[in-house]
């Protein structure tokens, strides 16, 4: 019963650090804040997330376990239409996708706690999107392209898709875009 209640008050706490990050970003977000959305002290959070690059990184990690239904991924667990069925999930829930840009984009600055976290999710996020692509198409994509070349191009339509979504909604239909790229990837230069 105690682990119980232990989990679902991390959880709890995840969900607020979702939120105040979503709202300040990461350099703007307090674990001062966090307590308050939970009805904690400060050094009650501190008892789950010993420190604020503890918090960000349990955040990210969460995020990719939403991600993935719960399970590590695997190279073979990803197909294009799950795939889009993912972007579809993430237009249904603008906090998470708000705080993963946010966290994204500061990542970049130097010496900034998730950056290293980043780092390592896109070789393996440019692998996986690799295996998928090679699992779709063979060895050469439509276009003539390699699933290693496609791979990046994947991943930053996803990202800059889920970035135009967040700054304009009504304009940037997301899960439509990147079906319209889906398609694209399964076009090659003779029916252009």
């Amino acid at each position: 019963m105690a682990r119980a209640r232990s989990e679902e008050r991390r959880a709890e706490i995840l969900r607020a650090a979702v939120e105040v990050i979503a709202e300040r970003g990461y350099r703007g977000a307090s674990l001062g804040a966090v307590a308050e959305r939970v009805g904690l002290t400060q050094q009650g959070v501190l008892h789950y997330f010993p420190t604020k690059e503890a918090l960000l990184v349990a955040v990210l990690e969460e995020r990719d376990r939403w991600d993935t239904g719960g399970g590590p991924r695997s190279a073979d667990a990803w197909r294009l239409d799950l795939l889009a069925s993912l972007v579809d999930y993430n237009a249904m829930r603008p906090g998470i996708v708000q705080t993963f840009s946010a966290l994204l984009g500061e990542s970049v600055t130097d010496e900034h706690p998730a950056r290293e976290f980043f780092t390592r999710r896109y070789v393996q996020v440019r692998e996986d999107m690799a295996a998928m692509l090679r699992a779709e198409f063979g060895p050469r994509l439509p276009s003539g392209l390699t699933p290693e070349q496609a791979a990046p191009l994947l991943t930053a339509v996803m990202d800059g898709l889920q970035f135009q979504w967040l700054l304009d909604p009504a304009s940037v239909d997301m899960p439509a875009a990147f079906r319209s790229f889906v398609t694209l990837l399964g076009t090659g230069p003779e029916a252009s």
